[in-house]
């Protein structure tokens, strides 16, 4: 069946501008896989500041998430509404048919015993390069490639196409791979003084 482009703009769904709540729920029950794009949002009158400061707060200290509907872009979203500092958080919701069955992904992988050797090298890895969440250090390297190709063109040189991706590896043993990961971190670590050296052969006897 062919659907005309004009029949699709047609079908448009009333938008009131106003988000309408149907139900708390508790932030934890909501799977993360339903969210969608996050929004800031705050009172665009100064006489609905009360108000809405002061269902913010009921949900701060219920630990409660309203549950809303909203149309953007012709489309009416579900959206997750949560306090955040002074105003709320909106963030969409995708509708079910949208979120796949992880075991259609996950179903086939056996459930396998670990060594313990093997568990305890990877947890090795993971404290040795354990740190605090800083979005600053994310890098946007298609933004950066595309910020370099224009300054070329402006300059009227000619930028040489070259690789985005790294050459694919062989695949490796994963142990020996943990293990002389922990090697080269212990040939960076700096020796121990004598006198500590010592203390350490003492305390061990």
């Amino acid at each position: 069946m062919i659907v005309e482009d004009d029949e699709l703009e047609a079908i448009e769904i009333e938008s009131i501008h106003v988000i309408e709540i149907g139900r708390f729920v508790p932030r934890p029950e909501i799977d993360q896989r339903f969210f969608d794009t996050p929004y800031y949002i705050a009172p665009n009158e100064p006489v609905g500041q009360e108000a809405f400061a002061v269902i913010r707060e009921a949900m701060r200290g219920k630990g409660m998430v309203a549950l809303g509907r909203l149309v953007l872009s012709k489309r009416e979203r579900v959206i997750a509404l949560e306090p955040y500092d002074k105003g709320l958080l909106g963030t969409t919701l995708r509708y079910p048919y949208e979120v796949r069955n992880a075991m259609d992904y996950f179903g086939d992988l056996p459930g396998l015993t670990l060594a313990p050797d093997m568990l305890g090298l990877a947890e090795h890895i993971v404290d040795s390069k354990a740190g605090a969440f800083d979005p600053s250090l994310f890098r946007d390297r298609y933004e950066e490639a595309l910020l370099a190709h224009l300054k070329a063109k402006q300059a009227g040189a000619v930028q040489q196409s070259k690789p985005t991706f790294a050459v694919p590896r062989r695949m490796i043993n994963l142990m020996e791979a943990l293990r002389r990961s922990i090697a080269e971190d212990k040939k960076l670590s700096p020796a121990p003084r004598k006198g500590a050296a010592a203390a350490l052969a003492r305390k061990r006897a």
